[in-house]
């Protein structure tokens, strides 16, 4: 089945006013933001005066807007109610996502205009509960994550007339989207007031308990695993154990890795879900301008030419930002072992935040610098609309207040740093001002240690194997090398590409690069990078988009 006729947006998470407007140009359809108040994220950067501001610039480039009001309400929240409510009537979004039954009710009473969208907290997941939310008012719903695409199809098929709602992209909790108590039993933080600590992904050593009482750390083999009840303690509370248990329906294991939908991304848009939910209000602006790309493109491009789609190009770029290993999570129905991350709960990628262009110049780029930069670096800059990026490789970096220049710039200061045009003398510089407008992301490659390298490989092999490609014996084998690395604690760190320092040479024709656009060598690759097409736009909503 394939309905083209409801052609699906993609909604982008907004932490901030800043993240809000990077999501925006780099391609999303809608944002949800909150404030600390009353929505699920205490750590909100959303004042009143920025969710003004944030809903004023989005209208202005087309895209909606939802506020979320999706805590589970105590008595001490219902007197807020009237003036958030009369508030939202002002601010005019253009959909209130919803949680708890009693505030619905609250608000489809007093502010019925507002559209008004039942929250993932909700934990919908059958046909049966759409059909409720829809009698009493609901114009969409969030599905739970924990829905599998078997079912995402049958809610799909017998609830036509609302709209649907589906999680695509971000971090996974590790109970039933988000009712959980382990934050508020390990750190006094409500997870479902909006304060989790992600205590499921703190450290953990598992202890086993032998029949005679004694309590200890074991090697586990599959000879003696039979003679032991398992046990885990957190690193900062020795001696305080915590038992496992596991059921016909399930073990209980912490520590997912992160949702990634777009190797089956098709599958939602030939359905017709409505709405593409990214996680993530939390993450950084790098995170939400470069997944909110990878996404528009692969949903511009199927919607384009679906018969010649692949996800492959896009899981390149999501592989560019920190993540935890990706999986398919429920896709199939039931987690697999391949869904869990059980050797780290960090955030990897050979690629990071270098800067965010702040102004643009008549001749120079002002960047906020997020991360290191050395002498030899290659910047890599990301325009919001267009597909080709620029590489620049640096030698010196200019201050942007001061003049003064240096051979390195550490981010902890918040520097900014002068990057002219003259730097980019491959590209033309009213192209450079139109492309790269204020809020482009650069990033720049970054350096791993071994058992980072194979932890990398093992994440990749476990989301081939969910999606029938991988080799399960390949994937034990590059498990056993990450723990030999892991054991051997080397710090070496080593980058993809000979890219980095004032020697290496990656052929690709950075800027600036003075071995590629100076050393004989090159000369067959400087003709041909000559005759690039400069400026590729992506595509929304079927129509060409110039470079703003």
């Amino acid at each position: 089945m394939s309905d083209q006729s409801r052609r699906s947006e993609l909604l982008m998470p907004a932490g901030s006013l800043e993240k809000l407007k990077i999501a925006v140009l780099y391609g999303a359809d809608a944002v949800y933001m909150g404030t600390p108040d009353l929505s699920l994220r205490v750590k909100s950067q959303m004042s009143l005066d920025d969710v003004v501001e944030g809903i004023e610039f989005a209208h202005q480039h087309g895209v909606r807007v939802y506020l979320t009001l999706n805590l589970f309400s105590h008595n001490k929240d219902i007197s807020k109610l009237p003036e958030y409510v009369e508030t939202v009537r002002k601010v005019q979004p253009d959909g209130l996502i919803v949680a708890d039954p009693g505030v619905f009710m609250f608000v489809r009473e007093q502010a019925p205009e507002i559209p008004l969208h039942v929250s993932t907290q909700a934990n919908v997941c059958s046909w049966q509960s759409v059909k409720f939310w829809q009698s009493i008012g609901a114009k969409l719903v969030v599905l739970g994550r924990e829905v599998s695409y078997e079912e995402l199809t049958e809610i799909r098929e017998k609830c036509q007339d609302i709209k649907i709602e589906a999680f695509v992209h971000g971090s996974m909790c590790m109970t039933y989207s988000g009712r959980c108590l382990l934050s508020n039993f390990m750190a006094e933080r409500g997870a479902n007031q909006g304060a989790c600590a992600n205590s499921c992904r703190w450290k953990y050593k598992v202890h086993m308990k032998l029949k005679d009482g004694t309590v200890k750390e074991l090697n586990l083999t599959e000879e003696n695993m039979e003679l032991f009840d398992f046990f885990l303690e957190e690193e900062m509370r020795p001696g305080e154990l915590m038992e496992i248990q596991e059921d016909e329906r399930g073990s209980y294991i912490l520590n997912s890795r992160d949702l990634c939908i777009m190797p089956k991304l098709e599958d939602y848009l030939k359905i017709g879900v409505d709405s593409l939910k990214v996680e993530g209000r939390g993450k950084s602006p790098y995170y939400a301008g470069l997944v909110a790309r990878a996404y528009r493109m692969a949903i511009d491009d199927w919607y384009e030419d679906p018969e010649n789609w692949s996800a492959e190009p896009y899981m390149k770029e999501l592989a560019t930002i920190p993540n935890r290993g990706y999986t398919l999570a429920f896709h199939e129905g039931r987690l697999t072992n391949y869904a869990h991350g059980y050797d780290s709960s960090s955030n990897v990628s050979d690629w990071e935040f270098a800067g965010l262009i702040e102004r643009v110049e008549d001749d120079a780029f002002i960047v906020s610098v997020k991360n290191r930069l050395l002498a030899g670096d290659v910047l890599e800059i990301v325009p919001p609309r267009g597909r080709k990026t620029i590489f620049l490789r640096m030698y010196e970096f200019i201050d942007a207040n001061t003049g003064k220049v240096g051979e390195a710039v550490h981010a902890g200061a918040k520097p900014m740093v002068r990057i002219p045009f003259s730097l980019l003398e491959q590209e033309d510089p009213d192209y450079l001002r139109t492309a790269f407008p204020p809020l482009t992301i650069i990033r720049k490659e970054k350096a791993l240690t071994p058992d980072e390298w194979e932890r990398m490989k093992l994440d990749q092999e476990g989301h081939k194997i969910e999606m029938g490609k991988g080799n399960p014996e390949r994937y034990d084998a590059k498990r056993d090398a990450l723990q030999t690395a892991l054991d051997e604690r080397q710090k070496d760190r080593t980058f993809r590409t000979p890219r980095v320092g004032t020697q290496g040479c990656c052929g690709r024709g950075c800027n600036g690069c003075l071995i590629f656009w100076h050393d004989p060598q090159y000369a067959k690759a400087r003709d041909i990078l000559a005759k690039r097409k400069q400026g590729e736009m992506l595509e929304r909503d079927g129509k060409t988009v110039a470079a703003e």
